[in-house]
């Protein structure tokens, strides 16, 4: 297998990153340089269509792509210290949890970084007050986390999941481009202290 990702602050790589040393799986990583549009050359567009990345390429050359579809991926051939769940519950339930971090925390985090800050101007046509609008979402998006991590280690109950590995990247990616987390939300603050001190968040 081939993965194909880009450094830090990107955060769809670190998602597959920090998933693999959670798993302790040795899967070299080769790099897609953004900032030279890497990704939007020909032969990489010729594995993803969309030129985003991470993109997982199987030995048989088939192409999966996608964070959370590379890792179930993942998690299917390497089952053990499994991420996604083990009974149908808690699959549906960290799905359930994931699913609310893209909806609720990455689609606000992302149109702000489109749309507001300064490094992708060259790239799109910015709309920046809508792009600005988005920092009251994302800190509204960040005190709902903190009421729902009430009585929690982490996002799903007391166990580190996929959920987790999702927050933990749209969170720092969001400090990255200026939406910190509110000073307020005392339970999102000690749960990030909490998966940012395990080693994998190093990823």
């Amino acid at each position: 297998m081939k993965l194909y990702g880009a450094p830090n602050p990107a955060p769809n790589p670190r998602r597959v990153r920090i998933f693999l040393a959670e798993k302790g799986i040795d899967l070299s990583e080769t790099l897609v340089n953004m900032m030279q549009r890497e990704h939007k050359a020909d032969d990489f567009v010729a594995k993803n269509s969309l030129g985003q990345i991470p993109v997982l390429e199987l030995d048989d050359g088939d192409i999966i792509t996608e964070t959370i579809s590379i890792c179930r991926y993942l998690e299917g051939i390497y089952p053990e210290k499994p991420l996604f769940g083990t009974t149908p519950l808690e699959v549906a339930k960290i799905d359930m949890a994931i699913r609310r971090v893209e909806f609720q925390l990455m689609n606000p985090v992302g149109n702000f970084w489109r749309h507001a800050h300064p490094y992708t101007a060259k790239l799109l046509t910015q709309f920046k007050d809508f792009g600005e609008s988005n920092r009251e979402a994302v800190a509204r998006a960040m005190m709902w986390m903190d009421r729902e991590l009430e009585g929690h280690d982490f996002i799903h109950g007391h166990s580190y999941t996929m959920a987790d590995i999702a927050a933990l990247t749209t969170i720092d990616f969001a400090d990255w481009i200026g939406l910190p987390m509110p000073e307020d939300a005392k339970r999102l603050r000690a749960w990030h202290a909490r998966v940012t001190a395990r080693p994998s968040a190093a990823a």
